[in-house]
């Protein structure tokens, strides 16, 4: 198996983490099978995503049916089968968000990046997902941006808080 791994996606070449570093995150956890999500959290935190050949390694060292381990990174919404981009924007859709304009900054959101909720653009600048509910409802509408919350978000405000991310 090589050590690094390249494939295709949104028509660009990612290259992405080598077997050693999975092997690392593997042997932090022991090698236990039971620590299969943990070591998925992990590769996707320093990854951004979790490819398919990422998973067959880790299947292979936990000796985790593949099956078993696409079935974890599937069902699970923190796990993501597609590339993400460097910046994850949450847009919480909650009661107390869409009574005081979540919707309206969402559509902000999708107009300044060019992609709809569940997208990464192009340029791999910008993920948009929506949300049920961030737990600042006090704060709403949110938008939440690499786990930072902007609060009290208002349409005008939205430009300026993402141009703020390179």
């Amino acid at each position: 198996m090589p050590s690094t791994y390249w494939t295709l996606g949104c028509g660009l070449l990612f290259k992405y983490m080598n077997t050693e570093r999975i092997d690392q995150i593997i042997d932090r956890y022991k090698g236990e099978a039971s620590s299969l999500i943990q070591v998925l959290l992990e590769i996707q935190s320093e990854n951004r995503w979790l490819p398919k050949l990422a998973l067959e390694r880790v299947s292979e060292k936990l000796q985790i049916p593949l099956t078993r381990t696409m079935h974890i990174a599937s069902f699970y919404k923190a796990f993501s089968l597609v590339p993400k981009g460097r910046h994850e924007v949450h847009i919480c859709m909650g009661t107390a968000c869409h009574v005081r304009g979540s919707k309206r900054v969402l559509e902000t959101v999708e107009d300044l990046t060019g992609i709809k909720a569940g997208e990464t653009d192009v340029e791999m600048k910008f993920s948009l997902e929506t949300v049920n509910c961030l737990g600042c409802c006090a704060l709403g509408p949110v938008m939440e941006i690499n786990g930072k919350t902007h609060g009290n978000i208002s349409v005008s405000e939205t430009k300026a808080v993402l141009n703020s991310y390179e």
